[in-house]
């Protein structure tokens, strides 16, 4: 072999196997992003093994080549969240990991499209009891929320909505029409949904009423 030919492949290997070093490196930061959102945000392991397992497709893919790490380890936790029907909102995962919502949601929507991934549809009467629990509602409430929920599922009305969106604007609408004193602020933050997201929501729930 000619020594032209040996240093290529010496420089062929040597790419490769900084390639691979790399992605291991990144790989081993992102995990230790994951394990620091496990912690602040409560979530179980099944959660991080699936954001783990989403975040090596990425890599697979070449996804996380010129993007924020933390971008997509929150992207990767999101998409598990909704995966194993874990109430948490983009605000939730956005203010764990210290980045703008924006840019979870943008980094969300390349790995959904591009990792294809099959997410089922969130139930929001699941994030009823969070939300109730961290406001400080009552069984009353939460229950008025939830058949308000239940009508609005059976005409189609949550089809495609944040479900987190949804659980928090049936809440408010429940306090209301149940003499409760919570204002669409303090809903908005026990939720991590905006006041805009609420108010929205709260527009197509009030005919349910």
């Amino acid at each position: 072999m000619s020594m032209k030919k040996s240093i290529n492949r010496l420089r062929t290997w040597d790419n490769r196997s900084q390639a691979h070093t790399s992605a291991e490196r990144n790989l081993r930061q992102a995990l230790s992003e994951m394990d620091k959102l496990k912690a602040k945000l409560s979530l179980n392991d099944a959660v991080i093994e699936k954001a783990a397992y989403i975040y090596r497709k990425a890599i697979e893919k070449s996804l996380v080549k010129g993007r924020s790490i933390h971008g997509l380890v929150a992207a990767c936790v999101y998409a598990a969240c909704r995966n194993t029907e874990t109430p948490r909102t983009l605000e939730d995962i956005a203010s764990g990991i210290n980045i703008r919502r924006k840019d979870v949601a943008r980094c969300y929507r390349l790995i959904f499209r591009e990792l294809d991934l099959k997410i089922p549809v969130a139930d929001p009467v699941k994030g009823v009891s969070r939300i109730a629990s961290i406001a400080g509602l009552g069984e009353k409430t939460k229950r008025k929320a939830i058949d308000l929920l239940n009508k609005a599922k059976k005409i189609g009305m949550v089809a495609g909505k944040d479900p987190m969106g949804i659980a928090a604007a049936a809440l408010y609408l429940a306090c209301i029409s149940s003499g409760g004193n919570k204002t669409q602020k303090e809903i908005s933050i026990a939720s991590g949904v905006t006041e805009v997201t609420i108010r929205n929501r709260c527009a197509g729930l009030k005919t349910l009423l």
